[in-house]
């Protein structure tokens, strides 16, 4: 299926048809490691408290404060020392008024202490300790609970799982953790006049360089990426490759063979199939899209054009949200800001054109330049660039100095 010759869709109707169709990945209980750069589905309650005891938060002697308070250089405080605690070590659980217990840090607080002096305040003794300094009610004691109370949620369902997340889960107890996992992406790459990096180049060949853009595009998004071999723009061939790939993938994604050639292969294949759909989107670079199922689960397949920039651009719009979305992460896009726009950009009428271009500060606000001339096969440009400028479907011309919008390529999100 596809729109009549002619008819443009925009770019957020291509988007929503893409993300109405994909449901997230099923969740399940990881390992922690396994969970790293994944989204909780669940929101994690505490069941131990953080700290789980009161415990030491220097090395000194644990005391009780009242015993202690006329402490001063000029007249210290002499106590007898009855025990010593150690982290993990903590045999004496309790001890009498007017005594001292040696603690070191992280160590449990024996009951009939609330204080703790450091030792900088003592002689360090052994058997006997000399004082020096009162310490207020409570000083260098962690109370049980001051960090997480049992039952707090410590983790709310829909974060991503950095290291201080994965850090507190495994403090609170937890060795896994229910979340999605990372979606398999299957990229193809079709073209008979494609060449393998590293072999010879024939007068009429090129290197593959899309399906190593789209592959690291699709790992830095947080999926799994397999890279399949150089597909020839033969409709068989291409469908075995296909077919041969469905076992190990969430997704499939496309580049080339989408547009109105004689040998657009993907197009020619997979239009008998009556599933996916064929047609130009209201955007420059990459206007020829397509987007269905295949295969007897009906996998989702995105099929972008072959011109690099445009399969780059085209995996920002179209194949980054469904792959988050397959993750159970939200914004499904990538986030937006305003730049001053420090040169002139001309822009096609009844497009949304993405422009490569660097961003900079100028003068204490964002400023965006766009990068060289604003061809779809530029790669070099592309390269150069860390965001792209947007510019509305009914504007042909922005002036230098001009607010615009623009996409930061490599800002976490």
């Amino acid at each position: 299926m596809s729109s009549p010759p002619g008819e443009l869709v925009s770019v957020e109707a291509h988007r929503e048809r893409i993300l109405t169709a994909i449901d997230p990945l099923p969740a399940f209980d990881q390992p922690l490691m396994e969970a790293f750069g994944l989204a909780s589905a669940e929101d994690v309650r505490a069941p131990v408290a953080l700290p789980g005891f009161d415990n030491s938060a220097m090395d000194g002697y644990a005391v009780a404060a009242a015993d202690v308070a006329a402490a001063t250089p000029e007249s210290p405080v002499h106590l007898p020392v009855v025990g010593e605690i150690g982290a993990g070590q903590a045999s004496l659980l309790a001890m009498s008024p007017g005594t001292a217990v040696k603690i070191m840090t992280g160590a449990p607080v024996p009951a009939g202490a609330d204080s703790v002096v450091p030792y900088e305040w003592t002689d360090r003794g052994v058997a006997n300790v000399v004082i020096s300094q009162a310490p207020e009610l409570g000083q260098h004691v962690r109370p049980k609970g001051q960090d997480v109370a049992v039952g707090d949620v410590v983790v709310r369902s829909g974060t991503v799982l950095g290291p201080r997340q994965i850090g507190l889960l495994a403090s609170v107890g937890r060795p896994s953790v229910r979340s999605r996992p990372r979606p398999r992406v299957v990229v193809l790459s079709t073209g008979s006049e494609l060449r393998e990096p590293g072999s010879s180049l024939g007068h009429d060949s090129i290197y593959d360089g899309n399906s190593y853009l789209l592959a690291a595009a699709a790992r830095q998004a947080g999926a799994i990426a397999y890279r399949v071999g150089i597909v020839s723009d033969e409709p068989r061939a291409f469908l075995d490759a296909l077919h041969d790939q469905l076992v190990r993938a969430d997704l499939v994604v496309t580049t080339g063979g989408v547009s109105m050639g004689d040998y657009d292969v993907v197009k020619e294949a997979l239009s008998p199939l009556g599933t996916v759909w064929f047609g130009g989107v209201a955007m420059q670079p990459g206007k020829p899209q397509g987007f269905g199922t295949v295969g007897e689960d009906s996998l989702p397949i995105v099929t972008l054009p072959g011109n690099p920039v445009s399969a780059y651009i085209s995996f920002e719009q179209f194949v980054l949200p469904a792959i988050r979305k397959l993750m159970g992460r939200t914004p499904y896009t990538r986030p937006s800001a305003d730049a001053v726009l420090t040169h002139g950009l001309r822009a096609p009428e009844g497009r949304r054109m993405f422009a490569r271009a660097t961003l900079s500060v100028v003068d204490g606000r964002l400023a965006v330049t766009p990068v060289g001339p604003q061809g779809s096969h530029l790669i070099g440009d592309l390269a150069e660039s860390d965001a792209l400028i947007v510019v509305p479907e009914s504007v042909t011309w922005v002036e230098a100095g001009e607010t615009v919008t623009v996409l930061p390529l490599d800002e976490e999100f």
